[in-house]
């Protein structure tokens, strides 16, 4: 046997020697995805235990205390200079989309309106904006009513007021959409409505700059909150729902170009839309006789049942 015929049957022996059976070679192949799932499954679990604490204590790291008997208690603490809101994972409060009163001072009343109010029918249900837990569940019979504050993970409190009715408790953990409480008329109010509130630590942010209630959406994917009054609107949406343009679109007070192009939309708005305040007395019939329209146009303007019944100082859309 010549050398070479040597080297080359050791070299094959050699091979076969660290070379691993057939069978551990299928149980090797059966094992890899195996373990690939198992990592896969316990990232799932540890971000699902990651949410579970975040909503048991919803941004921690901005808020100094957990207080479940006053609305704003956030009076003496240092706003952040910059904090971005995520608005991603939204569920609208309540389907309707006419809005009755916007956020902004009130000559009627000689103050601010600090939310905004969007029409609704007496019990439609209302729904959590965000992931979050409930820090308020209260009735004031000279403010808000029966009224649901949550805190949530993106550093957003929102304030649900005038409800008829809670559904709902204290320290409840809640998803986006979980019913919290049924529309009403309660506490300082006038007509059938939701009173709906936007805050971070207690300040004040107009819930249109997040929120489109025509459309149904939030206005973009973030917004970055910088101090009072100011803000920047990130990542907004086209009609397909992909990422428009990303150009930052700025608020810095209520002159700012977007402020004024938005009263703007509002007046023509306005323009277009008529509304009618109902009076004691009125019905949907002569409602509709007053402003020459059918009491079936009337039901479908304003999403109202036949069994529905319209209460004074509730508004209306007739044309």
């Amino acid at each position: 046997m010549s050398r070479n015929t040597i080297k080359t049957t050791a070299l094959a022996a050699l091979l076969a020697l660290l070379a691993p059976t057939a069978s551990a070679q299928d149980l090797l192949a059966r094992q890899a995805p195996v373990d690939k799932k198992m990592r896969a499954v316990d990232s799932i679990a540890i971000q699902r235990l990651m949410q579970t604490e975040e909503l048991e204590d919803p941004a921690a790291e901005l808020y100094p205390n957990w207080e479940d008997s006053q609305i704003n208690l956030y009076g003496s603490v240092s706003l952040p200079d910059e904090y971005k809101i995520d608005l991603r994972g939204f569920c609208m409060p309540t389907t309707n989309r006419i809005v009755t009163s916007n956020y902004g001072y009130r000559p009627r009343f000689h103050r601010q309106h600090k939310g905004i109010d969007i029409n609704a029918n007496k019990g439609d249900t209302i729904r959590a904006a965000f992931d979050g837990k409930v820090r308020v569940v209260d009735f004031q019979p000279k403010g808000y009513g029966n009224v649901v504050v949550i805190r949530h993970p993106n550093g957003l409190e929102t304030v649900y007021g005038h409800l008829s009715r809670h559904l709902t408790k204290r320290d409840a953990v809640v998803k986006a959409g979980d019913p919290i409480g049924l529309a009403g008329n309660t506490g300082f109010s006038f007509g059938t409505h939701l009173h709906f509130e936007t805050r971070l630590l207690g300040e004040y942010i107009d819930p249109a700059k997040l929120f489109d209630f025509a459309a149904q959406d939030v206005t973009g994917d973030f917004y970055v909150f910088r101090g009072r009054g100011r803000g920047t609107l990130l990542g907004k949406h086209d009609a397909n729902g992909k990422a428009g343009n990303d150009e930052e679109i700025r608020y810095n007070s209520s002159e700012s170009p977007a402020a004024k192009a938005q009263a703007q939309r509002n007046a023509r708005q306005a323009a277009r839309t008529r509304n009618h305040k109902v009076k004691k007395g009125e019905t949907l019939s002569s409602i509709a006789r007053k402003h020459g329209t059918t009491v079936d146009k009337l039901r479908r303007m304003n999403g109202l049942r036949k069994s529905s019944k319209i209460r004074p100082g509730q508004i209306l859309k007739y044309s």
